[in-house]
């Protein structure tokens, strides 16, 4: 009688091999097309080190435990006392310590002046939060909140005289004790409120002068975002209106701040970082700017949260289509290789070619912010732009990781599979900071506010691709849209076509030239169909060799 499965079914084979101990940059040739594009050379800016040590198995198998082991809120000690605190997984320590150590949360305002910080750098730090979403996205929540924080806070030289170097530093310090014991310190930020999220000039938090810019905040925040930051940047309404304040975890005698954490919210996605309701019952706070000036103060720290929302999720997106190649590359079906099934090709290379578009306008954007505060016109094209590359690229990213999931079939859907995980986090990106709508309209408020600025900052995207399929076209459907009675229903409309315009450009400057053809035609020149089904054949063999150089 014979032994042993006769049948050899428990062998397993034609499955791809585990992911990882790659370099997520070196192996990126869209991405380091696109630093060169933008003055950075990735290896004297050690990115190629930096996409080494993030594309480890170990650092890539933390992101699985950090989401897998959510975190807890802890209301009370064991005493009764209340501590309003929140216990992460060792994982999501570790990768807080990592991005810290690597200067994500503060590298561009690393020799700033608290009397005027500028930021530079934001190219090659825009490269590492690209790679490190793909890996982990949710304690990316307060590494962004953090590094943004410092442009609210230069409305208060003396609050960021006393926090920046904290700030600043490269150790991530997780004890809960008050930031002048700690040897670095995170920020967070909380603007919505039960009655209204959008329309912030409705919340009804309560700010009472005490003395001096301290005050006594009363009322309550919907979402609070990394509630075991060391301090949070929210509005209230003050007796000059509405103003920004920032409120510490613990006040300045020492003794814990009334910061009443209700409950962690059960989101879709992003569960590795906590995100809570809060209730301030005469919570100690000090006012940031001037009292009434609320949004005017907190309006630059969003728009370097939006930024980083914009390169995540093409980092989400590129992370899906790395996986989707490297199943396709290992995985035979009918005696070819996935990725040899021309049909497999076709989808492939539709989502590298949207890789390509994201990559190249998340990295033209963030050279914006390197020359904004001295280039009038790179700061116009920041203000048209970034609601335009946030609306386009986070609205695309469920879309293009689900089509990602598919490549790699039932085997994408389980959740041993990285791609549910990424999958669930993409909407996150498209709904905080300004939803759809809302980054639409801000387009029309950019142009009404600066016509000038504006009409400048859309001359210069034509600059270089007037002559490529379908340009001049989204360049007078944007013109006689915003100029329409109906701007504002048409919002989406012109912000569409404008992140289609500049993704173009943006590629014009990074891509190859039958890339960036392609991507006119069907983008610019006719409405983009399903993945798969954009006539991309003159450029797929370009696309596909780009997308991943080794794996």
């Amino acid at each position: 009688m014979q032994s042993g499965n006769r049948f050899g079914t428990h062998e397993v084979f034609n499955q791809s091999p585990p992911f990882g101990d790659l370099n997520l940059i070196a192996a990126d040739r869209t991405l380091l097309s696109a630093l060169s594009a933008n003055g950075v050379d990735a290896q004297t800016e050690g990115l190629e080190a930096f996409g080494e040590a993030w594309g480890s198995a170990e650092r890539l198998d933390l992101g699985r435990l950090a989401n897998e082991n959510p975190p807890k809120l802890r209301t009370f000690d064991s005493r009764g006392f209340r501590i309003d605190g929140v216990e992460f997984h060792p994982a999501y320590h570790a990768l807080m310590r990592a991005s810290i150590a690597d200067g994500l949360h503060a590298s561009t305002w690393e020799g700033s002046s608290p009397d005027r910080p500028t930021g530079r750098g934001h190219v090659a730090r825009a490269a590492r939060i690209y790679t490190v979403a793909g890996v982990e996205s949710g304690h990316v929540c307060p590494v962004t909140m953090t590094h943004a924080s410092v442009a609210a806070l230069a409305a208060s030289p003396a609050l960021l005289k006393e926090w920046l170097p904290r700030i600043l530093s490269r150790a991530y310090d997780s004890r809960f004790v008050p930031f002048w014991e700690k040897t670095g310190v995170t920020l967070g930020m909380g603007m919505t409120e039960k009655q209204g999220g959008t329309d912030v000039r409705a919340n009804t938090t309560r700010a009472e002068p005490a003395a001096g810019d301290e005050y006594r905040l009363t009322g309550h925040k919907w979402f609070m975002s990394a509630p075991m930051c060391d301090a949070f940047l929210v509005l209230a309404q003050a007796p000059g209106g509405l103003t920004c304040f920032l409120v510490p975890r613990f006040r300045p005698d020492g003794s814990l701040n009334a910061l009443r954490l209700q409950r962690l919210k059960d989101k879709l996605g992003n569960r590795s970082n906590a995100s809570s309701e809060v209730e301030f019952e005469r919570a100690f706070a000090w006012r940031v700017g001037e009292e009434g000036r609320g949004v005017r103060t907190i309006i630059d720290m969003v728009q370097l949260t939006r930024l980083d929302c914009a390169v995540a999720s093409a980092g989400l997106v590129r992370m899906g289509l790395a996986l989707a190649l490297h199943h396709a590359r290992h995985r035979s079906v009918f005696q070819k290789k996935l990725v040899d099934q021309p049909a497999m090709r076709m989808v492939l290379a539709d989502l590298a070619l949207e890789n390509e578009a994201m990559t190249a306008l998340a990295l033209r954007l963030a050279r914006s912010f390197d020359g904004a505060p001295d280039d009038a016109g790179e700061a116009g094209y920041a203000r048209l732009v970034i609601p335009a590359a946030k609306f386009g690229i986070c609205k695309a990213a469920p879309r293009l990781l689900y089509e990602a999931m598919e490549c790699l079939g039932g085997n994408g859907y389980v959740e041993e599979s990285p791609l549910p995980r990424l999958y669930r986090e993409a909407p996150v990106n498209a709904i905080w900071e300004g939803s759809g709508n809302v980054i639409a309209l801000d387009i029309l408020r950019a142009e009404t506010r600066e016509p000038e600025a504006a009409t400048a900052a859309l001359e210069g995207l034509m600059a270089g691709i007037a002559d490529l399929p379908g340009a001049r076209d989204a360049a007078r459907d944007i013109l006689l849209a915003l100029h329409s009675a109906e701007a504002e229903a048409r919002a989406r409309l012109i912000a569409d076509r404008l992140y289609t315009l500049a993704a173009t450009a943006a590629l014009a400057e990074a891509a190859p030239p039958e890339i960036v053809e392609v991507y006119a035609l069907t983008r610019l020149a006719r409405p983009s169909r399903t993945i798969g089904a954009n006539e991309v054949d003159p450029a797929v063999k370009a696309l596909l060799d780009r997308a991943f150089v080794t794996i």
